[in-house]
């Protein structure tokens, strides 16, 4: 499932989980709407992984984090392992490539 992300979510749960995606985002944003669907999808497909999935909107709930991770372009979805940053990826590929990109990187 994929949970709205509050910037105090970086120390208790980012940092603290074995993987973490985020898709960092605006309101205003057509591919970051096209991609949240994507990575819903996603988060109950690996459901039995126990990943923290999160959606952050960089104008809203997380402004900082999306600020201290250098976002310059939305949408972009990083992963992290106990809170370092493993790879990410700006814009909206589609599915097959998000797929592609999660598992090679989890």
């Amino acid at each position: 499932m994929l949970e709205n992300f509050l910037d105090e979510q970086f120390e208790s749960k980012v940092k603290k989980e074995e993987v973490s995606i985020i898709q960092f985002s605006a309101s205003w944003c057509g591919p970051c709407k096209s991609l949240r669907p994507i990575m819903e999808k996603l988060s109950e497909e690996y459901s039995d992984k126990n990943y923290f999935w999160a959606y952050a909107d960089i104008e809203d709930s997380g402004i900082n984090t999306g600020s201290a991770m250098g976002i310059r372009g939305v949408p972009s979805t990083i992963i992290f392992r106990r809170g370092v940053e493993v790879d990410r990826l700006v814009g909206n590929p589609g599915e097959v490539k998000v797929r592609e990109w999660i598992s090679s990187n989890v």
